[in-house]
C-alpha cells in the first residue's frame, strides 16, 4: 500500500478501503484520497450515493473508520449506533427512494435485501 499523504494517491490508499473504491468514488467525482479527505466520510459517501452506489452501512463505516486510521471493526457500540443514525440520513437525503416502504421496515427487522 502506498503512502496515503500524496495529493494523487488514489482512494484505495485510505485504510480499510480497497481497488473497488477508486472506481466508485471516481464515479462520484472523488479521484484522490485527499479529495475524500477534504469532504470528510458524510459528504464523501453522500455523493457515492447520488452517483449510484448501493448504500452499505458497513462500507460507510469502513470509511469513517478508515478516514481516522482506523481499522473497520474497531467500530462497535454507542460509537456504531451514531453512525447508523448518520448512515441512515445520508441515504435518506441522497437517495430517498431507498428508504421507503417495506424495504425501510424490512431493514429495521434485518431482513431487508442484501446490499
Amino acid at each position: 500500500m502506498s503512502d496515503d499523504t500524496n495529493i494523487s494517491a488514489p482512494v484505495s490508499t485510505i485504510r480499510n478501503l480497497g481497488p473497488a473504491s477508486d472506481t466508485g468514488f471516481a464515479r462520484a467525482g472523488l479521484t484522490s484520497a485527499d479529495a475524500v479527505r477534504a469532504l470528510g466520510p458524510d459528504e464523501a459517501y453522500r455523493r457515492l450515493l447520488q452517483s449510484g452506489t448501493n448504500p452499505h452501512f458497513i462500507g460507510y463505516y469502513a470509511l469513517v473508520m478508515g478516514l481516522q486510521g482506523r481499522p473497520w471493526n474497531d467500530c462497535q457500540g454507542p460509537e456504531k449506533a451514531a453512525l447508523r443514525r448518520r448512515f441512515d440520513a445520508i441515504k435518506a437525503e441522497a437517495r430517498p427512494e431507498a428508504d421507503s416502504g417495506i424495504e425501510r421496515i424490512l431493514n429495521q427487522i434485518g431482513t431487508g435485501q442484501r446490499r
